[in-house]
């Protein structure tokens, strides 16, 4: 691939894209390099990064969100660290902490999800990690900005002096106050404030009283600010102190620096990676925006864009609630010029600029908002001529500058280039004009160029009609309301319907018929035709959208009545059946209540039983007979249920023994009865009921009424004693 002309770029408003993508971005720097987005020249290059692109955009409807990737620049911090003898300041630290920081964050969500990402993994994989510098820095730095006292010995020794001597201030300053307060000394408001340091507000008339140094005076003269001079000797300790404190901090940032320096590279590294993300997820927000994707991407020189929208157009009226009309529009070897001519303001342009503009940004690494079936291919050069070109610093005409341009085409032009030129051949006398477009499109079309022309000149048309590879297509206008549909039709030229809109627009009917006289007869006959074809097209799309409506709904109702029909079906057999048995039984019913009345006269068993055996094989022979292997296959069944019975008859009764046991044991543990003369008693194993009459060594004898036995207590249970 080849680097794309600026000039194309600005035609097909590409800068403008650039700008709605640099929006989206979080960080300063990825809102620069975003408006420098250009189309790449590298293929694997190119497929990489709209691969990244698409999987940063489906971790927006995956449970995976990708982290945060904001940064502030380093590029100071950069310049300093390749100065030799140079100190980075704590923020400067601060920022390249955070960055290694975010890349080591980056790196473990990579790859923990490298399944749902692996293009991005790939990325992330290419860099070294570093978590020795956050570590270092953290060592150093506390996460509110300060240097630590434990960064160094010298320092947390010189703090802990500092804050002795800040105490011995405080203590003294507090004691020369007391002193001289309750002397009568100071003015009302006591102490103050000078060159932030502590000082007494002592009355004028006693300053010479007050031992100490003069730091100044109010402005009426009557105050006069004095550090006692106790105070004085502790304070330019303090001073000496702090002005080790500050050496020896610089000298510990001067060692993190030194430390950090011969890692500037990978920060830098760092850095362009967090600016290659930001671009990334500025570009996947984009394609969020206006259902972006990624389309396949062929070799067979086919551009198939289905339900193509122009993102800019797109994103306006989507904030202004209105619809944008989506177009389909397919280039391949077989068809490889489109000629689109049709009235203005139809929406030619737009059709020439969404070709032009979706093509840049799917070959800058931008998703396109196209139907997912959709297939496109990469060209090597993308040639425009779009707009009013006239150029007032070159002294040139719109025309001159668009000849320069076609020269520069024919210069170019090869079979893997895609072209598109708005009003072709205008500017100059129509006839020789369009004669000289003529001849440039014939050049196109031997070369094997794919692209897209607007224009009005019949000539063309004519041309697009002959050639066996270039067609011709029209932006669908309505021919009553002379409003503009926005659909591209192939396959047909479009009338300019010039003596319509004009009568639309209110020029007298007069003037309109003056002007047709004055060109020639077959020119308009030729418009006219082309307007009726198109009106005829458009009440046979609307017919035919009307008849696919009705057959659509004719077959809804044809399956509603087949599955009535289907149902009806069904019951009607399920009757016949039932008919047919209930036939049966009566028949048979019949013929057994004959034989019944014959054995009921003549009460003769022997033809009874033959009559009824008669009858019953005569039934039998309309039975289906089963073959052997159906009777075998039933007995397997019939035998296999009867083993799972048997299973649980044997498991019923070994359940049953263990109650039975339980219930003996829980017997035996039970405590006996005494049993008296005349308690009513049973035997364990038997249900009649007798009374006692005699007790003997563990004897009974029971007597049931009709008998008496001689039975063991042992054997008995009490059922009721004795009142």
């Amino acid at each position: 691939m080849q680097q794309i002309h600026s000039k194309t770029l600005q035609d097909l408003e590409f800068p403008t894209v650039l700008e709605q993508v640099s929006a989206r971005c979080n960080t300063e720097m990825g809102k620069e390099a975003a408006l420098q987005i250009a189309p790449y020249l590298v293929k694997d290059e190119l497929l990489n990064v709209l691969g990244q692109t698409s999987e940063y955009l489906s971790s927006f409807t995956n449970e995976n969100r990708i982290p945060n990737h904001g940064f502030d620049s380093v590029n100071g911090e950069l310049r300093l660290l390749n100065i030799e003898n140079t100190t980075l300041e704590v923020s400067g630290f601060r920022r390249i902490a955070s960055i290694c920081n975010t890349i080591t964050l980056h790196k473990k969500f990579f790859k923990k999800f490298k399944e749902y990402y692996p293009l991005l993994h790939g990325f992330s994989e290419a860099l070294e990690e570093n978590t020795g510098i956050p570590q270092e820095v953290n060592t150093v730095i506390d996460k509110f900005g300060e240097v630590r006292d434990t960064a160094s010995d010298d320092l947390q020794y010189i703090r802990r002096q500092i804050n002795s001597v800040r105490a011995k201030i405080n203590q003294s300053f507090g004691a020369a106050l007391q002193r001289y307060q309750s002397s009568d000394f100071l003015d009302e408001i006591r102490e103050s404030i000078v060159e932030n340091q502590r000082v007494l507000a002592v009355k004028a008339m006693h300053r010479r009283k007050v031992k100490g140094t003069v730091m100044g005076s109010s402005k009426t003269g009557s105050i006069v600010y004095i550090i006692p001079e106790a105070t004085l000797t502790h304070t330019r300790e303090l001073s000496n102190l702090e002005y080790d404190e500050k050496e020896e901090i610089q000298r510990i940032l001067k060692t993190l620096t030194d430390f950090i320096r011969p890692h500037s590279l990978l920060i830098s590294d760092y850095q362009d990676f967090l600016i290659h993300i930001d671009i990334t997820a500025a570009k996947a927000k984009y394609a969020s925006e206006m259902d972006a994707i990624l389309p396949e991407i062929n070799e067979d020189k086919l551009l198939e864009l289905k339900d193509a929208y122009h993102p800019l157009l797109y994103l306006s009226n989507k904030i202004k609630g209105e619809k944008t009309w989506p177009q389909t529009i397919a280039l391949h070897p077989e068809n490889r010029i489109i000629v689109i001519s049709g009235p203005n303001a139809g929406g030619k342009s737009i059709t020439l600029k969404t070709i032009g503009l979706l093509q840049i940004m799917l070959q800058s690494g931008i998703l396109i908002p196209v139907h997912e079936r959709s297939s496109v291919c990469l060209f090597d050069r993308v040639l425009t001529d779009i707009g009013d070109n006239q150029s007032i610093e070159n002294h040139l005409s719109t025309y001159s500058y668009r000849l320069k341009n076609m020269n520069a085409f024919l210069k170019k032009c090869n079979n893997k280039t895609l072209f598109l030129i708005d009003e072709f051949g205008t500017g100059s006398d129509p006839e020789l004009g369009g004669a000289l477009a003529e001849a440039f499109l014939e050049v196109f079309y031997e070369r094997e160029a794919i692209g897209v022309i607007t224009t009005h000149y019949a000539n063309l048309k004519a041309l697009a009609d002959e050639l066996p590879y270039a067609t011709n297509a029209n932006m669908r206008f309505n021919s009553k309301t002379l409003e503009p549909t926005f659909q591209l039709v192939l396959g047909e030229a479009g009338s300019s319907f010039t003596f319509e809109v004009a009568q639309k627009n209110g020029i007298p009917y007069n003037l309109i018929n003056k002007a047709k006289k004055k060109i020639e007869r077959g020119k308009v006959r030729f418009d006219a035709t082309i307007a009726k074809l198109q009106k005829e097209r458009n009440k046979m799309a609307q017919t035919g959208s009307r008849l696919q409506e009705e057959e659509s709904k004719a077959r809804e109702e044809a399956e509603k009545l087949e599955k009535l029909n289907s149902k009806i079906k069904t019951k009607l057999e399920n009757y016949q059946e039932l008919y047919d048995h209930s036939q049966r039984m009566i028949q048979l019913g019949n013929k057994v209540n004959t034989a019944a009345e014959r054995y009921f006269v003549d009460n003769k068993k022997r033809p009874l039983i033959s009559e009824l055996l008669r009858i019953v094989e005569t039934e039998n022979s309309k039975r289906k007979k089963t073959t052997a292997k159906q009777v075998k296959a039933k007995q397997a069944q019939q035998k296999q249920v009867a083993q799972e019975l048997e299973k649980k008859i044997v498991k019923v009764r070994q359940e049953k023994k263990v109650e039975k046991k339980k219930a003996e044991k829980a017997e035996k543990n039970k405590p006996r009865p005494v049993f008296k003369i005349g308690d009513r008693v049973r035997m364990f194993d038997g249900k009649a009921v007798g009374s006692i009459d005699t007790l003997e060594k563990g004897k009974a004898v029971v007597n049931y009424g009709m008998f008496t036995t001689n039975v063991s207590l042992d054997q008995l249970e009490l059922v009721e004693g004795k009142k």
